[in-house]
């Protein structure tokens, strides 16, 4: 597995990370048994990055990350974050908290639930607009003084909050985000305006989630086909509205090109992420040890030349 700086500040982790957003089972994706397996199929392959948060499953998440590296945390740049608050009676009631006392509480229920004594990377999930910056950066700035945490990072940021929480770190001297979480890939590019080059302005990581958009980049999806059952787009997903009539038809073209190229729609999602600049590591999720070796073959298949860049057809 190649590795790649998790932009200028941070440490080198495996181009391709495991999202574990998907192994919670209240999403209903296979069992304990088997997305342990899975996590340690990614160790196995050389995935360093291991993806999580408090709120996937509510806490249910870290705790399964948690029991898969109990005997390989030595091997693992793990990261999770703070910021959505669920109710456990309502999970649909959810609010955004960055408040100081909130992030200490946070990150020592996370660091219970995870089984360890630091966290790698520790993001904000979302912006807090009830909560000044410059208060969670502080709070941020004391986990990394205690030792708690390592490095610091955000996620779901616009520019004006990218560029705000940079000035406050430079003038307060706190500690800085290192990376930042936005999702991006063949089908989602609005990011592109603003986010990625505020991204690059600060030399920050960049972490693209949902790289595979659910599925729709894997070529499983047929225009006019029902989505598999028991798959995510079935289950309603966000990414269903992406499946439109133009966007598949786009699909189609990509795939073609692909294909003349000798490569799969799969192994073309991941090399044109891997070729735009800053990009730091790819947070694919899997729920089984076959679909993470899949990720990684396709992830270490293709590396797009200058010409293949131009000639990849563009969306209408």
């Amino acid at each position: 597995m190649k590795t790649r700086w998790l932009g200028s500040r941070g440490p080198e982790v495996s181009a391709i990370g495991l999202g574990c957003m998907g192994m919670s089972q209240s999403y209903g994706r296979g069992s304990e048994t088997e997305s342990i397996a899975t996590i340690n199929r990614a160790l196995d392959l050389g995935i360093n990055f291991l993806d999580t948060a408090d709120m996937y499953g509510i806490g249910e998440n870290e705790i399964l990350v948690g029991k898969a590296i109990k005997k390989r945390r030595n091997e693992v740049f793990l990261a999770t974050k703070f910021g959505i608050v669920r109710s456990v009676e309502d999970p649909n009631i959810r609010g955004v908290n960055g408040r100081p006392e909130y992030v200490r509480s946070a990150c020592e229920a996370s660091l219970s639930r995870l089984g360890v004594d630091t966290i790698d990377l520790y993001y904000q999930h979302f912006p807090d607009s009830e909560a000044p910056i410059e208060e969670t950066l502080q709070a941020l700035s004391d986990l990394v003084a205690l030792g708690k945490v390592r490095q610091v990072a955000c996620s779901n940021f616009g520019a004006e909050q990218l560029d705000e929480a940079w000035r406050v770190s430079a003038e307060r001297g706190t500690a800085k985000f290192v990376a930042c979480q936005i999702h991006w890939n063949l089908l989602v590019r609005d990011v592109e305006k603003e986010i990625v080059p505020a991204l690059r302005r600060h030399r920050m990581g960049i972490v693209p989630y949902f790289p595979l958009e659910s599925g729709l980049l894997t070529g499983k999806y047929r225009q006019g086909q029902e989505f598999p059952a028991g798959s995510r787009l079935a289950g309603g997903s966000r990414s269903a509205s992406l499946a439109t009539e133009e966007n598949f038809t786009y699909l189609e073209e990509l795939t073609e090109f692909a294909a003349s190229r000798g490569h799969s729609l799969l192994d073309l999602a991941f090399a044109w992420l891997a070729a735009q600049e800053g990009i730091a590591s790819i947070i694919a999720g899997a729920t089984t040890p076959e679909q993470v070796l899949a990720n990684v073959k396709a992830g270490n298949a293709w590396r797009l030349s200058p010409e293949d860049l131009r000639d990849i057809p563009q969306m209408k």
